[in-house]
């Protein structure tokens, strides 16, 4: 009997060492490291498509390059009215021109992803150099637009924490406003260009979605009938009066034609005779990006609130 059981014992002995020894070993392995992805899937509006997880060399060749800025990534092209907005001008001094018509332009960049309207041109060819995403204006609202980029450039939480912020910072300011202008004030945002005069809605740049929308200021009642839905309105000098707010924003364009100014029509609108027409740069308020809009915020805040 002890003959039969020693060798079971010894047996048994030994699997237990063994298992042992190969749990140690198993212990002492170091972590194998992950591989972050290349790529992602982003849900476009034209459905899902592969972009590169951390974007190296963007593309824009409409509107989006001051949300591209925002978020940190390196862009190596952007369209004209990009490349003209002061600004920018400390961040686009080594990123090149581009046109969605000069296919070779781009092709040259080498870009990786390129990001643009969906009314783009030459959007087919586009996508051969590079995975494209297109948004359509107005689709989303301005911040809602910018969480949607940082989702397309894989920094979601980076656009909402701007978001977040920049709620906080325009509803306060829109309080101080209103508690200086008056609640029941009005403000309407003008722009002359192409000899033609307009005034916009709350969604179409030029500082409106901080005015009409963070701020919760008042537009003209004809603003509101003919420039809301469309976004922006064309009129005639002799009407201008009728749409012009106790306030007025001139979104100008400089190298314009702007001697409407020197009407009576003009001159005779109560905003003008006291004092409350305040004139921007229009290149610095074409966007709606959160360059642009922490500039136009200050802007407003300076003229409301410092002007008199």
């Amino acid at each position: 009997m002890k003959k039969i059981l020693f060798p079971a014992l010894l047996l048994f002995v030994l699997i237990l060492a063994a298992c042992n020894n190969e749990t140690s070993e198993e212990e002492t392995k170091e972590p194998v490291a992950t591989e972050e992805p290349t790529t992602i899937t982003y849900e476009s509006e034209e459905g899902p498509i592969k972009v590169p997880a951390n974007p190296q060399r963007v593309v824009v060749v409409s509107t989006y390059a001051g949300n591209v800025l925002a978020l940190d990534v390196n862009l190596v092209g952007v369209d004209a009215w990009s490349k003209n907005n002061p600004q920018y001008d400390s961040y686009l001094a080594d990123v090149d021109e581009i046109s969605e018509e000069n296919l070779e332009k781009i092709i040259e960049l080498d870009p990786d992803l390129i990001i643009g309207l969906s009314t783009a041109q030459n959007l087919d060819k586009l996508k051969e150099i590079a995975p494209t995403v297109t948004f359509t204006y107005g689709k989303l609202d301005y911040l809602t637009q910018h969480i949607e980029i940082g989702k397309l450039l894989n920094k979601e939480k980076e656009a909402q924490s701007w978001v977040d912020d920049f709620k906080v910072r325009a509803e306060v300011a829109g309080e101080e406003i209103k508690a200086e202008i008056g609640e029941d004030a009005t403000v309407s945002v003008i722009e002359n260009f192409d000899k033609q005069l307009y005034v916009f809605g709350d969604n179409w740049g030029r500082g409106t979605e901080i005015l009409y929308q963070a701020m919760g200021l008042n537009m003209p009642k004809k603003v509101s009938e003919m420039a809301l839905e469309a976004g922006y309105y064309a009129l005639s000098l002799e009407v201008l009066p009728e749409y012009a707010g106790d306030y007025v924003i001139f979104s100008k364009v400089s190298d314009q034609d702007n001697s409407f100014q020197e009407t009576d029509v003009y001159k005779n609108i109560p905003a003008v005779q006291n004092g409350q027409v305040f004139k921007a740069n229009a290149e610095e308020f074409y966007f709606n990006d959160p360059i642009s809009l922490d500039y136009q915020l200050e802007f407003f805040k300076d003229k409301f609130l410092n002007s008199k």
